[in-house]
């Protein structure tokens, strides 16, 4: 089991999300954080250029077992990237070891908790 942590745009959600349901992962979970990377944006503020230091995002965390894994990264690649090559800001996919999973409702674990 895996847990996919992805960092998108807030504009590339929906775009997500339909991606992801049409290639039957249907489980997500969705927050939005706020954070900095090699993206630089400029706004007016007062008549004044800012470059304010975090810029909203959203993050995706979705847990896969092992066979959904390339499915899921290749899902969230090919529909969060602005165009063919891709920009600064386009975001972030994290892979980590997932050791267990649990359904509170029922008590099923591994796997099948999922």
């Amino acid at each position: 089991m895996k847990l996919i942590t992805a960092i998108i745009r807030e504009n590339k959600l929906d775009h997500v999300r339909e991606a992801l349901i049409e290639s039957e992962i249907t489980r997500i979970t969705v927050s939005r954080v706020s954070g900095h990377g090699q993206q630089i944006r400029e706004e007016i503020y007062r008549g004044k250029i800012v470059i304010p230091e975090l810029i909203p995002k959203i993050k995706l965390e979705i847990a896969v077992n092992d066979s959904f894994v390339k499915t899921t990264v290749d899902t969230i690649i090919k529909s969060a990237r602005s165009n063919s090559k891709g920009e600064v800001g386009d975001g972030k996919i994290f892979i980590s070891p997932l050791d267990e999973c649990i359904r509170i409702r029922t008590g099923e674990t591994g796997g099948s908790a999922i």
